[in-house]
C-alpha cells in the first residue's frame, strides 16, 4: 500500500513539473500578462494604440540589441521585446518589427552579425559603454542598444536605449511624427475645402487702396491650391465665391472671420457706394479656419494703410493651416520680444553669466514634438494656425494693439500659456563695488495684466515663501540652509482631479506670486477654473521691500500669517473680449524712423500736408480714403480656448528643467503645452513614467508608534501565535482521546 502511494506522488510530481514547463514555454510565444502596477507601466496607453492601429502605410521598427548583456540591460531587452509584440497586439497589418543581433564576433554567429553591425551603424545606431560585474570585478563593454523606425522614406531614430523609463512615449511620438506626415492625409475620409471668398466690387476700389494686385488673387490662390493639392495625395478642392453674384455677404460675415470693407460714391473716379467682403476659408468635418489676405491698419498722422498678404509666404500659410484643421501641424508660438525670456540664441557681449536666461533645455524638450515660432509682436500679427502661444516673463509694455492681438487670438480660439511674474529683478548697482547687497524688485506693468484681470485671474504683487521648501548645504556653517522662496509643492497640493498631473507627486518652484481667480467675473462668463497646483499651509508672502537673501528672511511669529496659495490656474472656455464696447486700437508706429513713402499699400493721398487745398477730399482726382470703412472681423465673444497662467517663469529656464525632462517640473510644462494643444493622452503617456513617489507624511506620534510596534509588537504577536498553534494541537489532542477512549 505504502509502495503504490509512493509511485502515486512521483507521478503527480511529474506531472506538476511538465506542466509548469510547458506554461513557461507557451508563455513565451503567447503574449498575455496583467500589469498590476499603478501608474500601468508595462501597459500600452490609449495613444500607442490609436497611433499603431491607424497605420495607411508599412512602419517598421529595427531593433539593433546586443545580445547576452548584464542586468539591468537584459531586462530592458525583455521589456522592449514584450512592448513590441504588445504594439503587434493592437496593430494594424502595415506595423512589422525585428530584432537584429550586434553582438560582437566571438559572441555572434558567423558573419551576420557584422553585416548587422553596418546596417545599425548606416542608420547612426552606434554602440554605447556599459559597466557589468564579472568574475568579481569591474568591466566594460560597448553594446548596441538603439531601434529606428522608417516609414516610407522617412526615419526617426532612438540611438540609446539604456532603461525602460520612458520607451513608450519616445517610440509613440517617433510613430506619430512619421504617421501623421503621410497617413493622415492618406486616410481622409472626405477633402479639404478651400474657399476664396473675394468680392468682384472690391477690383475697382484696389487701384486707390495700393493694392493693384489684388485682381489676380484669385488666379494666384488657384495655383498655390494646386501645386498643394500634389503635395497632398489631391485632399484639396478649391472654390472661389463672389458674395456680389451671390448676394450672400451678410451670410458669410456672420458665419466666417472674413474682413469687409464698406465705401461711398466717388464719383470722380467712376465707383458706386457699396461693400465688399475678402478672405479665406478652409473647412474639414465641421471644423473651419480662416485665413485674413488682408490686413487693415489705422496709422495715426499717416492715415490708413492697406496690405495684401504676402504672396511669396501664401503656400506655406495655406499648408500650415491645413495642418492644423486636421491634426498634423504642430506649431507652438513662443512670444519673443517686449522683454521675454530668450529661447535661443549666443549670450550678449559682456553678460557671460546671462546664459541661465536662455531657455534651451525647454527648447529642447519642446522641439521634440512641435515647431517652435517665435512670434514678435512688434512686426507681425500671431498666426491664425497657431494653436497655443507661450508668453513667459514679458518686461516691456505692450501696447493696446498688440494687446488687441493676444486677445484676438484667443478669441479665435489659440491657448494661451501666461508663466508671468510680478516683479522684475534689478541687480543693485552698488555689487560691483563689493557691497554685499541683494537686487531689488520693481513691480512690472506691461499691460498684459489688466487683459488677465478681464478674463478672472490676477497676479499678486508678492512672493510666496515657504517653510516647506528646498534647502541647500550651507559650506560655511554645516547643515542646510532653507530657501524660503523656492517651495516645494507637495502630493497634496496638486489637483491630481486634472489629467495632466494625475501621476506628478511633488514639484519645486522659485520666485513664485500667489494668484487670485474672481470667482463671480468666471461663473458670469461660463468659464471653469481649475487651481492646479498650490504653496502649503506654512506658506506665508513677502511684500512691500523684498529681501530674497536666505540669511535675512525669518518665519513670522503668528499662525494667522500662514496660508495656502494658489500657484496656478487653468481656465477654460469661451472667453469674452477685453475690447468688447471698446474702440479698435490703432497700431503705432515711430515717425521719425519710418517713411510713409516706403511702405507697401500706404497711399500717399491719404497722408495730411500742410496746405489744406493738397489734403484728401479736396482734389476731385484723389479719392478720400478716410471715407472708406472696414471691419476687421472682431471677435466679441471667442472659440472655446484654454488659458494657462503660472505666477513664476523660474518654472521654464534651465536650472528647473532637466535636459532630458524626466523630472515632476519638466513633466508637468510638458503636459501643459500638449494639454494646452488638445494631445492630453501624450501627457498621460509621459506622466505615466513619473518616479518621483514620495511617502505621505506622518506625524510623531505615528512614527512613535509604528516604532514601538517594531519593537515590541512583533514579538508579542510571534508568542501570541505560538500560544494560538499550541492551544490548538491540545485540543485535537484532547479530540483525539475521546474518540478512541470509546
Amino acid at each position: 500500500m505504502k509502495g503504490k502511494n509512493r509511485f502515486e506522488g512521483y507521478v503527480k510530481f511529474l506531472v506538476y513539473a511538465v506542466v509548469v514547463v510547458l506554461v513557461n514555454l507557451v508563455s513565451l510565444t503567447l503574449f498575455w500578462r496583467v500589469d498590476l502596477t499603478e501608474n500601468k507601466l508595462f501597459s500600452l496607453s490609449p495613444a500607442s494604440k490609436e497611433a499603431v492601429s491607424t497605420l495607411s502605410e508599412p512602419l517598421t521598427i529595427n531593433v539593433f540589441f546586443t545580445e547576452n548583456l548584464p542586468a539591468p540591460h537584459n531586462n530592458t531587452s525583455r521589456y522592449l521585446r514584450d512592448l513590441l509584440e504588445e504594439y503587434g497586439v493592437h496593430a494594424s497589418k502595415h506595423f512589422n518589427y525585428r530584432f537584429y543581433d550586434v553582438s560582437p564576433k566571438e559572441e555572434g554567429i558567423g558573419d551576420a552579425t557584422e553585416e548587422n553591425r553596418k546596417l545599425a551603424e548606416s542608420y547612426g545606431i552606434y554602440p554605447v559603454q556599459i559597466r557589468m560585474i564579472e568574475q568579481d570585478e569591474m568591466k566594460f563593454k560597448n553594446a548596441y542598444m538603439g531601434m529606428v523606425i522608417i516609414h516610407g522614406d522617412l526615419i526617426e531614430k532612438i540611438p540609446a536605449i539604456t532603461a525602460i523609463d520612458g520607451i513608450e512615449y519616445k517610440m509613440t511620438t517617433a510613430i506619430e511624427k512619421l504617421n501623421s506626415k503621410i497617413s493622415t492625409l492618406v486616410a481622409l475620409p472626405e477633402k479639404v475645402d478651400i474657399k476664396l471668398i473675394m468680392s468682384s466690387s472690391l477690383e475697382k476700389v484696389a487701384p486707390f487702396i495700393g493694392t493693384d494686385e489684388l485682381p489676380r488673387l484669385p488666379e494666384t490662390i488657384e495655383k498655390t491650391v494646386a501645386e498643394l493639392n500634389k503635395k497632398n495625395y489631391g485632399k484639396l478642392t478649391y472654390s472661389y465665391v463672389d458674395p456680389d453674384r451671390e448676394n450672400n455677404l451678410q451670410a458669410l460675415r456672420d458665419t466666417h472671420d472674413i474682413m469687409t470693407l464698406k465705401w461711398p460714391a466717388l464719383p470722380e473716379n467712376g465707383i458706386a457706394p457699396g461693400e465688399g467682403g475678402i478672405g479665406m476659408i478652409l473647412s474639414y468635418a465641421g471644423n473651419t479656419r480662416s485665413i485674413r489676405l488682408m490686413n487693415v491698419m489705422r496709422i495715426p498722422i499717416f492715415g490708413t494703410r492697406y496690405e495684401l498678404i504676402d504672396m511669396a509666404s501664401l503656400e506655406e500659410i495655406v499648408n500650415e493651416n491645413v495642418e492644423t484643421l486636421i491634426g498634423i501641424n504642430a506649431d507652438l508660438g513662443y512670444l519673443a520680444d517686449h522683454g521675454a525670456i530668450e529661447i535661443s540664441g549666443a549670450p550678449p557681449m559682456g553678460m557671460p553669466n546671462q546664459t541661465q536666461e536662455r531657455l534651451r533645455n525647454f527648447e529642447s524638450l519642446v522641439s521634440e514634438n512641435y515647431t517652435l515660432r517665435q512670434i514678435r509682436l512688434a512686426d507681425e500679427p500671431i498666426p491664425d494656425s497657431l494653436n497655443t502661444l507661450v508668453i513667459a516673463q514679458p518686461t516691456e509694455p505692450f501696447t493696446d494693439y498688440e494687446l488687441y492681438q493676444i486677445d484676438q487670438a484667443l478669441m479665435r480660439g489659440t491657448s494661451l500659456a501666461v508663466f508671468t511674474d510680478a516683479f522684475q529683478e534689478v541687480p543693485n548697482p552698488n555689487q560691483q563695488f563689493g557691497f554685499q547687497m541683494g537686487p531689488s524688485y520693481k513691480q512690472l506693468d506691461t499691460g498684459l495684466q489688466k487683459l488677465l484681470a478681464h478674463y478672472g485671474v490676477q497676479v499678486k504683487p508678492a512672493f510666496v515663501l515657504d517653510k516647506n521648501c528646498y534647502k541647500q548645504q550651507d559650506p560655511n556653517r554645516g547643515g542646510e540652509q532653507p530657501i524660503y522662496f523656492a517651495p516645494l509643492i507637495k502630493n497634496e497640493n496638486i489637483n491630481h482631479d486634472v489629467d495632466f498631473l494625475q501621476n506628478i507627486k511633488g514639484m519645486v518652484t522659485l520666485n513664485h506670486s500667489p494668484l487670485f481667480v474672481d470667482e463671480e467675473k468666471i461663473q458670469r462668463s461660463g468659464l471653469t477654473a481649475k487651481k492646479l497646483f498650490s504653496s502649503s499651509d506654512e506658506s506665508w508672502l513677502a511684500k512691500g521691500q523684498i529681501n530674497l537673501n536666505p540669511m535675512f528672511i525669518r518665519p513670522p511669529d503668528k499662525k494667522e500669517e500662514y496660508e495656502s496659495q494658489p500657484l496656478a490656474y487653468l481656465l477654460e472656455g469661451s472667453f469674452s473680449s477685453y475690447f468688447k464696447g471698446k474702440p479698435i486700437p490703432e497700431k503705432k508706429v515711430d515717425e521719425e524712423t519710418e517713411n510713409p513713402a516706403d511702405m507697401p499699400g500706404m497711399d500717399m493721398q491719404a497722408q495730411p500736408v500742410a496746405d489744406k487745398t493738397d489734403a484728401p477730399g479736396n482734389d476731385p482726382a484723389k479719392p478720400d480714403l478716410s471715407r472708406i470703412q472696414s471691419e476687421n472681423g472682431f471677435r466679441e465673444t471667442g472659440s472655446s480656448a484654454r488659458l494657462l497662467v503660472v505666477g513664476s517663469s523660474a518654472l521654464l529656464r534651465d536650472n528647473m528643467i532637466d535636459d532630458a525632462g524626466e523630472t515632476p517640473n519638466a513633466a508637468f510644462v510638458l503636459n501643459a503645452i500638449d494639454t494646452l494643444n488638445g494631445r492630453g493622452e501624450m501627457a498621460a503617456m509621459r506622466s505615466k513614467a513619473q518616479q518621483f513617489n514620495p511617502l505621505a507624511e506622518t506625524s510623531a506620534v505615528a512614527k512613535g508608534m509604528v516604532k514601538l510596534f517594531n519593537i515590541g509588537g512583533l514579538p508579542v504577536m510571534v508568542v501570541l501565535f505560538g500560544l494560538i498553534v499550541w492551544w490548538a494541537r491540545r485540543i485535537k489532542r484532547r479530540r483525539l482521546r475521546m474518540m478512541f477512549a470509546r
